[in-house]
């Protein structure tokens, strides 16, 4: 697409917590989000201001990011602290799948898909910088990022992928032959097959204007949201280019300077082909560093590591 449209704002719900970084949508059109303080909430009637419920489903213990819902309605929860997770928001039960990989821990686990035959793909943001020193990680363009696959008997994930440029979310293609993997240090979406004569092999999917955080596909025929957790720097993507030592440099005043999110908010929705169908953004926003993004209700809910609650805006017509 060669223009932007206006991203409308509609109502925000206060969650009395800091930090929903990933919103997914449950078959209900209720939203689950966990926060800064370990808590997976779940929000009712996101739509309605008015009515609008927040609920406390577990306490992970650590700090969960990125969700997935499966089929019976447990999560998986990718945890940055304790690795993944699966949680039974019906009694609130948390059990560890996964804390360890290839010999060292699991930590900066950022997100999961579940595919139909039990397989979990997870990816790892950054093996140098953990979750509250992220933005050294952005700076300092690692390229630590890491795609795993859990086997449906479990056990320890394999390491499929690496070199990834603070990997983040994840989603399926629509008829499960690739993952699209978000590379927010890039600006990119990646491609990684599973299926046919070029099955993992990896390739670019998609340039986009922001930095991709949280993935969310609007069901099998739909197209995959992303979420833009700031535009595009120049300067930053000036410094990827200069030697090691300068970027390392960068990064420990980077973690040492007060950080203060872009006013300017954006999400994409791209299709199987990686062509663009949507874009839409707005600048001088309240609410700032989207990093997730999901569908319900005819509205689109807005996740945020930065804030207290979520933002409820309109949706597009669909393309």
């Amino acid at each position: 697409m060669d223009r932007a449209s206006p991203l409308v704002p509609l109502h925000y719900v206060s969650l009395g917590a800091l930090g929903p970084e990933d919103v997914v949508a449950d078959a209900h059109g209720r939203v689950l989000t966990g926060v800064a303080d370990g808590r997976i909430l779940r929000v009712h009637h996101v739509g309605d201001p008015l009515t609008a419920r927040v609920e406390v489903l577990a306490e992970t213990g650590g700090r969960p990011l990125g969700l997935e819902i499966l089929p019976c309605g447990d999560l998986l929860v990718c945890d940055a602290e304790r690795g993944l997770l699966r949680v039974g928001p019906e009694d609130g039960t948390v059990r560890v799948l996964a804390d360890s990989v290839a010999g060292e821990r699991l930590r900066f686990c950022s997100n999961a898909v579940a595919l139909p035959d039990g397989t979990v793909y997870v990816t790892v943001s950054s093996r140098r910088h953990p979750l509250d020193r992220w933005i050294g990680d952005i700076v300092e363009h690692t390229g630590t990022g890491r795609l795993l696959r859990l086997a449906p008997g479990g056990g320890e994930p394999e390491v499929l992928l690496e070199g990834l440029q603070f990997a983040n979310g994840l989603a399926p293609s629509g008829d499960g032959s690739f993952l699209v993997i978000a590379e927010s240090g890039s600006c990119r979406l990646t491609r990684y097959r599973l299926t046919g004569p070029r099955a993992g092999q990896a390739e670019p999917f998609a340039d986009l204007p922001g930095m991709p955080d949280n993935l969310w596909r609007e069901g099998p025929d739909g197209p995959v949201w992303v979420a833009l957790a700031s535009p595009r720097v120049p300067p930053l993507d000036l410094l990827h280019r200069a030697r090691p030592a300068v970027r390392r440099g960068a990064a420990r005043a980077a973690v040492r300077a007060p950080y203060r999110p872009s006013r300017t908010v954006g999400v994409v929705a791209v299709d199987d082909r990686g062509r663009t169908v949507h874009h839409l953004t707005r600048r001088r926003s309240g609410f700032r560093m989207v990093t997730s993004v999901c569908a319900t209700g005819g509205h689109l809910v807005l996740g945020s590591l930065w804030e207290a609650g979520v933002a409820v805006c309109a949706k597009p017509a669909a393309r």
